[in-house]
């Protein structure tokens, strides 16, 4: 069983940053593709920033091109994710998924920017940007 504890959320103004960290606990951590979702009330899920086994690709979400960068730790079980020029439209729960899925195909960063394909998940952090 894999858990993920997600950390660092918090209350910030328009411009600000933040740090989050999720810890898994799982032997075999590289063996999971990472990823970052949030949701907003009343929104479904989205894609926020995902990262490869080794680190060697990430992917991000128009939204937060630019701001975030997703980062992992294979000898520490961990992937973060740094927020800077943070806005009220990021206001949303943050979770971290792992998922098991091995795809090598060309459409890879499509294929885990979909939250179908995430095995696990952590029980979130509330992020909240004021204006």
């Amino acid at each position: 069983q894999v858990q993920l504890v997600e950390s660092g959320g918090g209350s910030v103004q328009a411009g600000g940053s933040l740090r989050l960290s999720c810890v898994a606990s799982v032997h075999n951590f590289i063996g999971y593709y990472m990823g970052w979702f949030r949701q907003a009330p009343g929104k479904e899920r989205e894609f926020v920033a995902a990262i490869s086994w080794n680190s060697v690709s990430t992917n991000y979400a128009d939204s937060v091109k630019g701001r975030f960068t997703i980062s992992r730790n294979n000898d520490e079980n961990t992937v973060n994710l740094q927020m800077n020029s943070l806005k009220p439209e990021d206001t949303a729960v943050y979770y971290c998924g792992g998922s098991a899925q091995y795809y090598n195909g060309l459409t890879g960063k499509t294929y885990y920017s979909s939250s179908e394909v995430y095995d696990y998940w952590g029980q979130g952090t509330q992020v909240t940007v004021s204006s």
